[in-house]
């Protein structure tokens, strides 16, 4: 197993309380007590500090611990992205050609848990799938030894390692075949995208979808990497913890607006019909899908790379006339919304880039998830070197205080006065 490289900062954690009257009582300040501000979301409210990643959202700027995401999709990789992304900076040679050997040599799950995804209805999606299997990897691979670095290591090596094959072998389960081994031979994405179609990938193709990858890999404290610090934060095993991410991702609201937006385009159907659509959907305040986001206020950086990347596969593979529908939409749309900071984000060209590359819609989400696993954990990482566990306050709307009384006594629910 590769060393864990020397972090800028303690990333251990002593789970032991502290002894008792070791910690002192805090005074209270004067407004301890005053009425709290509630804000929907916790929008705005900082939650903790983080070096992982920087969003500018007024100038369209995304850096993963510094580096720009423009310099990291065109000459990274998602393995070295990762590499980054966890442990705090960019490898050496052999750093990254031992991380990367890591990774190969875990891709394989048990057979007992392919046994366990066969018991799965071939009608479930795979976002439910993938987190029954995230968490099964805990009933293997869990000692909760956050202390030992090299405990935390090769967690991070397996999860990197086998979420894709976990992904792949579902949607083979679910068309009654076998999985296909991974082959040790082909890059990450390229390894994917070979047990996903049971065909080696065009270099172009791996290509793409590893900077999709990367794109995807991290983005600050949105809702699922927020789930995963709340549960790392109660020192659960990091299996756990991606579980609980990839379930909060799998809601409509956070990870499955690509398969949307392709809906969106199929139910307009040509350029004629955008103007005419979207002047129905203003009128009833109806979502544009693929459209705003609550930190940027110009065009999603990563929507910029993944339309070029896109371009890049039809040149290659063929055209796809929804792009065109796509392209006319934004034009029109961001004349009408761009003025309310309303522009398209990265789901946007992020499907067609996916559909173009033959993945089912249903397996968008789970590839986003193969993506975010290294945000997660960096996230996950850095929860622990300086971890208090999350209990944030609520703000009571309930009944006043009131007494028990027996059943003959007690209203029928709902009833009124008489």
């Amino acid at each position: 197993m590769a060393a864990e490289p020397t972090p800028a900062k303690k990333t251990g954690v002593d789970p032991s309380p502290p002894a008792p009257g070791s910690t002192p009582i805090p005074t209270a300040s004067p407004n301890a007590f005053a009425s709290p501000v509630f804000r929907p979301g916790l929008e705005g409210v900082p939650a903790t500090h983080s070096s992982i990643c920087d969003i500018d959202g007024l100038r369209g700027l995304l850096t993963y611990r510094g580096y720009p995401l423009e310099q990291l999709a065109n000459q990274s990789s998602f393995l070295e992205t990762t590499y980054l992304l966890i442990w705090g900076e960019l490898p050496t040679i052999f750093q990254l050609r031992d991380f990367e050997q890591e990774v190969q040599m875990h891709r394989r799950v048990s057979f007992r848990i392919r046994d366990m995804m066969k018991c799965f209805p071939a009608s479930g999606h795979p976002m439910d799938a993938l987190q029954a299997s995230a968490a099964s990897l805990g009933l293997f691979y869990s000692r909760r030894a956050l202390n030992d670095p090299q405990y935390v290591t090769e967690a991070v090596v397996r999860l990197i390692a086998k979420i894709p094959t976990m992904v792949a072998a579902f949607q083979l389960i679910r068309k009654g075949q076998d999985p296909i081994q991974p082959r040790d031979d082909l890059s990450y994405a390229a390894n994917f995208l070979y047990m996903l179609t049971e065909r080696e990938p065009d270099p172009l193709a791996a290509r793409i979808l590893d900077a999709c990858l990367i794109l995807h890999a991290e983005h600050s404290l949105n809702a699922s990497t927020f789930s995963a610090r709340v549960t790392a934060s109660t020192l659960t095993d990091p299996y756990a913890v991606v579980a609980s991410a990839v379930g909060t991702l799998a809601g409509p609201l956070h990870g499955g607006a690509n398969e949307d937006v392709l809906d969106m385009l199929d139910q307009i159907g040509s350029e004629d019909q955008v103007e005419p659509w979207l002047d129905r959907a203003i009128a009833s305040k109806q979502k544009i899908m693929g459209f705003g986001h609550r930190e940027y206020k110009v065009k999603d950086p990563r929507a910029v790379i993944l339309q070029r990347l896109a371009e890049d596969l039809f040149n290659r593979f063929g055209h796809d006339q929804m792009y065109d529908v796509a392209r006319r939409l934004e034009a029109v749309a961001v004349d009408r919304l761009g003025p309310k900071g309303i522009y398209p984000n990265v789901d946007f060209y992020s499907g067609l880039v996916y559909r173009k590359l033959g993945i089912p819609r249903d397996l968008f989400t789970p590839i986003f998830a193969i993506a975010r696993v290294a945000g997660w954990l960096a996230h996950w990482r850095e929860q622990l070197g300086a971890n208090r566990i999350y209990r944030p306050s609520q703000i009571y709307t309930g009944s006043s205080p009131r007494d028990w009384q027996p059943l003959e006594a007690r209203a029928p629910i709902g009833a009124g006065a008489a």
